[in-house]
């Protein structure tokens, strides 16, 4: 088992990566000076495979623990949703001092967590990512939020969990493409922050794509290291956190516009990041060279590197809606090199739509 902290001073926690974690989550819930009263969100995919296990063992550590099951899908994280959890954790008994344990992907981290963020203002609350985007992503830094109608994530929070639980049996049962959905994330870990993990990745890429146990672990927890870094230098985004939104910006729009169903999260981002490092290229900050390691990395792990069937028009309107976007100018994370990033406010509009074009 690895485990890495997040350094947040009072706020901090730490991160369980490995195999059959059974033991190490009773004992920590036994440990912990909770009211007796747990919630177990998880959604209609996860539900049948780990919820009563997990239950189970919160049973043996001394909890009644209610399970509440949301359909799958970016379309549960809505306050309709967040209510319908609410009643069922006021029903359930809750107090401030109740868990509320997120078993799933990364909607369901994101949506139990504001959640547990709101609910009396703010209860326990445990990570247990079921995906490896979850895992190497959400799950980390705090970041809770439900969707609005108009853009993602607008609404929410920063509220860190109490720890984090990646028991990677549970992989096993993802598909193929929610591997690949994962390692959109990661490889963003190495073009933003570390050259050496990039050349790690492009060496291991069959070990990373067979889910190699050696491979597995080094990935996800050096993923969860560089977050990890981040976040306790930048709890709440004023600075430095921006850099993880790399590709985020143009990915948002497109999950939007294709209505959350056509394109997961990871693959918008990897199609996100192809886009910034268009733009970076554009900019005078990379060379072309770099533009070709993206791509031909995030083809090698089955992402895709282009967005079909959207109009470039509402891609350009849609990222003036995104969380970066202060006084109508876009933070836009580009690249200067693989492993160093920086922030532009001032693009020029005609370059950003030139960009979006090539990766429609």
């Amino acid at each position: 088992m690895r485990i890495v902290p997040v350094n947040l001073n009072e706020k901090s926690y730490n991160i369980y990566i490995g195999h059959n974690l059974e033991t190490t989550i009773i004992d920590f819930f036994k440990a912990q000076k909770y009211s007796q009263k747990a919630l177990i969100i998880t959604d209609t995919n996860i539900a049948p495979l780990y919820a009563n296990s997990v239950r189970d063992l919160l049973t043996k550590a001394g909890f009644n623990a209610k399970i509440a099951i949301i359909p799958a899908g970016e379309q549960s994280k809505s306050l309709s949703v967040a209510e319908t959890l609410y009643t069922q954790a006021i029903e359930h008994g809750l107090d401030r001092k109740s868990p509320i344990i997120a078993l799933g992907g990364g909607v369901v981290g994101d949506l139990a967590g504001f959640i547990a963020a709101t609910f009396m203002r703010g209860v326990p609350f445990i990570q247990m990512p079921t995906s490896l985007l979850a895992q190497v992503d959400s799950s980390v830094g705090g970041k809770v939020a439900v969707n609005h109608a108009l853009g993602k994530n607008l609404i929410g929070a920063f509220y860190q969990p109490q720890a984090v639980f990646m028991d990677l049996e549970m992989m096993k049962t993802l598909p193929t493409r929610e591997i690949s959905t994962g390692l959109g994330e990661v490889i963003k870990y190495g073009f933003i922050y570390d050259h050496d993990f990039y050349t790690y990745l492009t060496e291991h890429q069959q070990e990373i794509l067979q889910l190699k146990p050696e491979a597995l672990i080094h990935i996800i927890a050096r993923s969860c290291e560089i977050k990890a870094d981040v976040v306790s230098k930048d709890e709440c985004e004023a600075g430095l956190r921006a850099i993880l939104n790399f590709g985020h910006t143009l990915g948002h729009a497109i999950e939007k516009e294709t209505n959350y169903a056509v394109y997961n999260h990871g693959e918008a981002v990897a199609i996100g990041m192809v886009g910034a490092s268009k733009l970076s290229f554009k900019l005078g900050l990379i060379s072309q060279d770099v533009v070709d390691k993206m791509c031909q990395l995030l083809a090698n792990m089955n992402l895709p590197l282009k967005a079909k069937n959207c109009d470039a028009q509402k891609i350009y309107q849609d990222i003036f809606h995104d969380k970066k976007t202060v006084n109508g100018k876009i933070n836009w994370v580009l690249l200067e090199d693989i492993g160093k990033v920086c922030i532009k406010k001032d693009v020029p509009e005609k370059l950003v739509k030139e960009t979006i074009l090539e990766i429609l």
